[in-house]
C-alpha cells in the first residue's frame, strides 16, 4: 500500500485516479429525491439519494430525507451520510436519528462558511440549553459540551414528547475541515475518528451514526472510507490485503459522489496509511496524534452570524416547517455553479480540478464527557412541555 501511494504521488496521478473512480461508479436513480415535493428538502439541487439507499422517515405523510445508508458488511459498520440539515428539515433530521437509534452525529462542517449558511443550526447551543422541533415532536437539550481547538463533543438529550422517553447522543462537531479540502493533517483527523470511535457510537450495539457535512458526499465520504478501511485492515491483520479504491467503489453505490477531489482522495489514502502503523502494533501513535493535533489550544473562533441572519432564521427555533433561510443549491457539490441536466439515472459530479482554490475553515472543538444518569420523565413534565410548545403531532 506504501509503495502504491508513493508511486501514485510521485507520478502525480491522483486526478487521474480520481476520474477512474467516478467513471467506474455505479450510476442509480434517483426519482423519489426529485419529486416536486421533495425539491425543498434538497440542500443541492445535483446531490440526491439513489431510491435503493435512501432512509426513509416513518410515520410520517412524506417519507424522504436527503440521506442515505452506507452498510458496510465486512467491517461491520453502517452509516447514514446525509446533507446538512434545512431550516424545514430540521425535525426531519432528528426524527430520523430516533428512528434508526442512531447513537452520534458527527458534524464534518461548520453552520457558516464563507459568509454562507452550510446547514441550519439544529442543536440548541450553551446559551440557549434547548430546542424544540414543533413539526416531529422533539425537544433537544445541551447536557455538556466540551471544547478543544478543532473539534467539540457535546452530549445532547433527545426527547420524544409524544412518548416522553429521553436518549441521549453524542454530537462530535469537526470545526477546522475546510470545504472541498482536507484537514490539517492525518494525525489531527486521527485523533478525532478515534475519540468517536472510543465512544462505542460506530459499533453495532448502536443504530448507523449519522455523518453530515454540507452535501453530505466530500467530508463525510472521507470520514467513512478512512474509518472503513482502518477497520477491515485489523478485522483481516493484513493493511496490504485492503483495497481503498474498491472500498470506495462499494461505498459510492449506496451514496453518490463520495470523495469530491483528488485532494480528499489522496488525503484518504495517507490517512489509511498512518492507520495502518497503529493496526501493526505501534501504539504508541495515538499520543503522538493527539500531541501533533494541538487539541489543547485554544480554539480559533468564528465571528457570529450577522444580525440579519440571526432574525430571519429566529423562526425556525421551534418549528421546523417554517422556511425563514433561503437554501442553496449545487453549492457545495458543483465548483463551477452549473446546474446539470436532470438524467434520472446518472451521477454528476464536480470536476475536482479547482478543488485547491476552495475556502479554509476556522474552528471551534470539543471532547467526550461523563454521561449523566437518565431518569425517566414524569407524565405530568411531559404534558406540560407539549401544551408549552403546541406540538403539532401532541394535541
Amino acid at each position: 500500500m506504501d509503495q502504491e501511494f508513493e508511486d501514485i504521488d510521485s507520478e502525480g496521478r491522483w486526478q487521474k485516479l480520481y476520474h477512474e473512480i467516478r467513471n467506474q461508479s455505479h450510476e442509480c436513480s434517483y426519482k423519489v429525491a426529485k419529486c416536486p415535493e421533495n425539491r425543498n428538502r434538497n440542500r443541492y439541487r445535483d446531490v440526491s439519494p439513489f431510491d435503493h439507499s435512501r432512509v426513509k422517515l416513518e410515520n410520517t405523510e412524506n417519507d424522504y430525507i436527503n440521506a442515505s445508508l452506507v452498510v458496510m458488511e465486512e467491517a461491520q459498520r453502517s452509516y447514514i451520510l446525509t446533507q446538512g440539515p434545512l431550516k424545514n428539515t430540521c425535525g426531519h433530521f432528528w426524527l430520523m436519528i430516533w428512528e434508526q437509534k442512531t447513537k452520534a452525529v458527527i458534524m464534518l462542517n461548520r453552520v457558516i462558511e464563507k459568509g454562507s449558511e452550510k446547514c441550519a443550526q439544529y442543536w440548541p447551543t450553551a446559551e440557549e440549553r434547548e430546542m424544540a422541533f414543533r413539526d416531529t415532536c422533539f425537544l433537544v437539550t445541551l447536557l455538556s459540551e466540551d471544547t478543544k481547538s478543532y473539534y467539540t463533543t457535546r452530549v445532547l438529550e433527545l426527547q420524544n414528547l409524544s412518548t416522553g422517553e429521553k436518549r441521549e447522543i453524542y454530537h462530535f462537531h469537526y470545526t477546522t475541515w475546510p470545504d472541498f479540502g482536507v484537514p490539517e493533517s492525518p494525525a489531527s483527523f486521527l485523533n478525532f475518528l478515534f475519540k468517536v470511535r472510543e465512544s462505542g457510537a460506530l459499533g453495532v450495539d448502536h443504530g448507523p451514526a449519522v455523518v453530515h457535512c454540507s452535501a453530505g458526499i466530500g467530508r463525510s465520504g472521507t470520514f467513512s472510507l478512512v474509518d472503513t478501511c482502518v477497520v477491515l485492515m485489523d478485522k483481516r491483520k493484513d493493511p496490504s490485503s485492503v483495497d481503498i479504491k474498491s472500498i470506495l467503489l462499494d461505498m459510492r453505490k449506496c451514496r453518490m459522489g463520495l470523495i469530491q477531489t483528488p485532494d480528499q482522495l489522496r488525503f484518504s489514502y495517507m490517512a489509511v496509511l498512518e492507520g495502518a502503523k497503529y493496526i501493526k502494533g505501534d501504539s504508541s501513535l495515538q499520543n503522538r496524534w493527539r500531541e501533533l493535533s494541538k487539541e489543547d489550544q485554544e480554539p480559533i473562533l468564528e465571528s457570529p452570524p450577522s444580525a440579519q441572519t440571526q432574525s430571519r432564521c429566529q423562526t425556525e427555533r421551534c418549528n421546523g416547517n417554517q422556511r425563514g433561510c433561503q437554501q442553496e443549491e449545487g453549492g457545495e457539490y458543483r465548483q463551477d455553479g452549473k446546474v446539470p441536466a436532470q438524467s434520472p439515472c446518472k451521477e454528476q459530479e464536480l470536476d475536482g480540478s479547482t478543488a485547491h482554490k476552495r475556502r479554509r475553515e476556522d474552528s471551534i472543538s470539543k471532547s467526550a464527557s461523563a454521561k449523566t444518569p437518565q431518569s425517566k420523565p414524569k407524565t405530568s413534565d411531559s404534558e406540560k412541555k407539549r401544551k408549552s410548545l403546541g406540538c403539532i403531532c401532541c394535541t
